[in-house]
């Protein structure tokens, strides 16, 4: 897997499971946030979910709270997506991406303090 690469999305139908994956093996350790993010056509880029170093701060977008959950798994250097319960206003192209935490560390959910961005991966939930 590349860095920052996002996989696993597809088509799903409303009420279904995903999860995503996005090696980071650069960032995974360290002080570093990382973060997921979608954006759909033609609207701006959003938070799902994001994290500082050592569990100080895990944040979801309200619009997830309760059905996403972002992990990671140091062994092989992956973070996670689990997106349960898909709604079609989930549908987006979403992206994992990191960020020096001096700049993220208060803000883990705004994108423009991250600064590493991989391909994203289509996620199209059916109704």
């Amino acid at each position: 897997l590349l860095e920052m690469v996002a996989y696993g999305g597809g088509s799903v139908q409303a009420g279904g499971s995903l999860r995503l994956s996005c090696a980071a093996s650069r960032y995974i350790e360290g002080r570093h946030c990382l973060g997921w993010f979608r954006q759909a056509p033609g609207k701006e880029r959003e938070a799902v979910a994001g994290f500082t170093p050592y569990g100080r701060k895990t944040d979801y977008s309200a619009s997830v709270a309760g059905r996403f959950t972002i992990s990671k798994d140091a062994s092989v250097a992956t973070l996670y997506l689990q997106m349960n319960n898909l709604k079609t206003g989930d549908t987006a192209m979403y992206y994992c991406a990191a960020g020096n935490v001096g700049l993220c560390g208060r803000a883990p959910l705004e994108a423009s303090l991250y600064d590493e961005w991989g391909r994203g991966t289509q996620v199209t939930v059916s109704s």
